[in-house]
């Protein structure tokens, strides 16, 4: 069966080039197209799509106005489409957090659309296939208390390795603000367009105890600090002497994704890292860091997968736990809390 997409935005143009681009994948029917959210209302009732595609800049109603009214009376799986300027990446985050499964740089030139055909088409696909009910926004839990007797210094080889993509934004700011500061240093890829990670490291930055940000060539993996992969690029673990910097590199990509889960844990069991790694593969589409998962558990890390009640999309993590990569599912509540254990050494995981 074909996935129903309705295609939302105020351009003639962009509707008809967005239709173009999805009815070229014989896995796609677009259904229909509204020029406003008023219209998409009205469409939505009458032609049930499975997926919406979303433009954020709308005339009557924005589209964060709309996506936060459709989240509450009517959830539904929606991809966005916004520019890459400072403005729209902000928006997109703010989609992604009122419920949107992902986000796409939209070019400046409709016609441009072509060349991101694949990317477009296998979000909407993916969109399909999620939880709508994990979704929804969750309500803000307490930050995790730090223990009356903490370790003075952490042993400089510590790293917690993270990976996601669909739903993982999320996922990842309902982890990362309830850490506290006192963490070792944290490497994490969430797949995400190029124009649009820094915005996402700056969000959360203002969110956690954590110093969030995103990662430089070379930055140092320190204590207190997550480096965030940015977008279109690889993120390594390298080991200097007692410590692990990180190497960004532009190889081709992995499992469709670059940033790509796999390069950062396969790169960490390589040089060394895995007996001092914690790493953890949460929500997302496909098998991306299932391989890597592996790798590190062989070598001695603790390694986790988000469980399939409360992931938007069941892929990734059911993939390690297929393989035996990941010693325990956890929830995403659960998440911050095993994560703290782990690295404290102080509260043993049954």
């Amino acid at each position: 069966m074909k996935v129903r997409v309705l295609v939302v935005d105020d351009s003639a143009l962009t509707r008809r080039m967005v239709a173009e681009v999805l009815e070229k994948d014989p896995e796609i029917e677009v259904v229909g197209a509204a020029a406003d959210a008023y219209e998409a209302r009205e469409k939505i009732v009458s032609l049930r799509p499975d997926v919406l595609t979303l433009d954020l800049e709308m005339p009557k109603m924005d589209g964060l106005t709309f996506l936060k009214a459709l989240m509450e009376h009517q959830p539904m799986p929606v991809v966005v489409l916004s520019s890459f300027t400072k403005g729209g990446s902000q928006h997109a985050l703010q989609a992604l957090q009122l419920g949107a499964v992902d986000a796409l740089g939209k070019p400046g030139d409709p016609a441009a659309l072509a060349e991101m055909a694949p990317q477009l088409a296998r979000a909407v696909r993916d969109a399909a296939l999620v939880h709508v009910e994990n979704l929804l926004p969750h309500p803000d839990r307490p930050r995790i208390a730090a223990p009356a007797a903490e370790p003075a210094a952490f042993d400089p080889r510590q790293v917690v390795l993270l990976g996601a993509s669909t739903g993982g934004t999320e996922a990842l700011r309902e982890i990362l603000t309830r850490l506290p500061r006192r963490m070792p240093g944290l490497c994490v890829v969430q797949h995400i367009p190029g124009g649009f990670s820094r915005s996402f490291a700056e969000r959360l930055n203002g969110l956690c105890d954590l110093d969030v940000r995103e990662a430089a060539d070379g930055d140092w993996v320190e204590p207190g600090v997550a480096l965030l992969a940015p977008g279109g690029w690889h993120m390594e673990l390298r080991r200097e002497e007692e410590r692990h910097r990180v190497r960004l590199t532009q190889a081709d990509p992995v499992w469709y994704q670059r940033p790509a889960v796999d390069v950062l844990f396969h790169s960490a069991a390589a040089c060394g890292a895995a007996p001092h790694a914690v790493a953890a593969l949460l929500t997302g589409m496909g098998r991306d860091g299932a391989d890597g998962l592996l790798a590190l558990r062989k070598a001695g890390a603790r390694t986790f997968a988000q469980d399939e009640a409360s992931c938007v999309v069941f892929g990734m993590p059911k993939a390690a736990l297929d393989l035996g990569a990941a010693e325990e599912a956890v929830s995403l509540d659960a998440f911050p809390a095993r994560l703290f254990e782990a690295v404290h050494r102080s509260s043993p995981l049954s």
